[in-house]
């Protein structure tokens, strides 16, 4: 039988001091984060982000995505709680997915269709530059560490370099099979990065928490992070590890062998690739450590260990498969990391961007976040139920890539696959609540995509 129940805060108020402190905490944290950047770029030592602390320009427009953006914004904010709650489970995912794409294109088409959707993967320094030339994959992957490094004649452009090649893999094979193009690519992100508002509430569902997977579909459909979603690859990176973690949390979870067994196995194999998509997923394992640790009260010790052995052996054939075809990851970390100094990273001041980048992600998984993960964080003693340890992992695999100062801005973007995860125990706000947090994320996403033009 499934636990519905979740932690309910002991005070009958809708914003507890508690809460509210932490709010006002969070705010000044945003505020401070853009005051001192702009005295920053002001006074000679610029931050090298001109609305810091989101990677972007301030240029205030409207565009032809801002009606269907406010529509559904009301419609979540109005109507998302209660259709959570009370459509049955095989309606509620697909009604989420759809609401999600829908709220993810609107806001994308807000800077139109060529600004915002088909020119974003498409600019100088993206993927889709390098997928005429890569003709020969074998050959790419072989000396794919050699043009890492800047300033020889051959360099990847910025984001080729900075990734692992299983992201040019992705755009080559969408461009052999008839979908190059930049609208082809920014749909596929979309798409595949709104996949996330099924697989954090699957998750939940899979370890028990039906109640929390349901009050957590309405922040996952309303996203914030949706501005940076639709169009960048780090949207897809979201998608596909997010649905590798929910095929994890269902082979722990469920009794049925061969179902497991083919879910483990899609598991591993995507949370490794996901490896090979971003060296920063790595970060990752805290969220699937959650994930073992929350199915371990409800599967049996063999049953867990062989589907973790089955995930765990998927991962290791996929990196083999890299290895075997002349990519060593390590040698990729390593000289990515020459790389980023190379550039403007170099120049981006670590004792801003420490606690800017804080900002930036509160900026992106949404003002709740913070009183969630307080929230989290209090319960984590007396609960150690999936909706408390999932944002409880999120929050120590954002501060892990915030300490390495290997991100220093652009993590409103970077970080959305630790976005998903950290909205997961939204079922520990208040109910009274919710709809306050949900209108406030909207504002955010809506005022951002409105204020500025992202820059990817």
């Amino acid at each position: 039988m499934l636990d519905l129940r979740t932690p309910t805060p002991a005070a009958g108020t809708a914003f507890p001091r508690a809460d509210r402190v932490t709010t006002a905490v969070a705010a000044a944290l945003v505020a401070a984060s853009i005051a001192a950047g702009v005295v920053l770029n002001l006074t000679g030592a610029p931050v090298q982000a001109q609305a810091a602390p989101l990677y972007a320009l301030w240029r205030p427009h409207i565009g032809p995505g801002t009606p269907a953006a406010l529509a559904t914004a009301a419609a979540v904010i109005l109507h998302g709680p209660r259709l959570a709650a009370a459509l049955p489970w095989r309606r509620l995912l697909p009604a989420a997915y759809a609401a999600a794409v829908v709220w993810t294109f609107s806001l994308a088409m807000i800077d139109g269709w060529q600004r915002g959707l088909a020119g974003r993967l498409t600019a100088q320094a993206e993927y889709l530059t390098e997928v005429p030339a890569t003709t020969d994959i074998p050959s790419m992957l072989r000396e794919f560490t050699s043009r890492i490094l800047d300033f020889q004649p051959d360099s990847w452009t910025t984001h080729v370099s900075g990734h692992p090649p299983g992201v040019l893999l992705i755009f080559v094979w969408l461009d052999r099979i008839g979908l190059g193009g930049g609208g082809a690519a920014a749909l596929a992100c979309i798409l595949t990065g709104s996949l996330a508002a099924v697989a954090v509430p699957v998750t939940l569902r899979a370890l028990g928490q039906q109640a929390a997977a349901r009050a957590a579909v309405p922040f996952l459909v309303l996203t914030p992070g949706a501005v940076w979603i639709g169009a960048s690859a780090d949207g897809l990176f979201t998608g596909l590890t997010s649905i590798g973690v929910a095929l994890l949390a269902t082979a722990l979870a469920t009794g049925r062998r061969g179902r497991a067994t083919c879910c483990a196995l899609a598991a591993g194999a995507l949370l490794a690739y996901g490896c090979y998509l971003s060296y920063g997923l790595v970060l990752l394992a805290p969220v699937v450590g959650a994930v073992v640790w929350a199915a371990s009260g409800r599967a049996g010790w063999k049953h867990l260990g062989l589907m973790t052995g089955t995930a765990v052996a998927a991962g290791l054939a996929v990196a083999a498969a890299f290895t075997a075809a002349g990519f060593w990851w390590l040698d990729g970390y390593h000289l990515v990391v020459q790389r980023y100094y190379q550039g403007v990273a170099s120049e981006r001041a670590y004792g801003y961007w420490v606690f800017a980048n804080l900002a930036a992600f509160l900026l992106s998984a949404g003002p709740a976040t913070a009183v969630v993960a307080r929230r989290a964080l209090s319960a984590l003693p007396r609960h150690r139920t999936a909706h408390v340890l999932l944002p409880v992992a999120a929050l120590l695999a954002v501060v892990t890539a915030d300490l390495s100062g290997l991100s220093k801005a652009e993590v409103e973007r970077i970080w959305l696959p630790f976005a998903a995860w950290a909205i997961a125990g939204a079922a520990l706000l208040p109910a009274e609540s919710r709809r306050g947090w949900l209108t406030a994320g909207a504002v955010t996403a809506l005022a951002v995509n409105h204020l500025l033009l992202t820059v990817w």
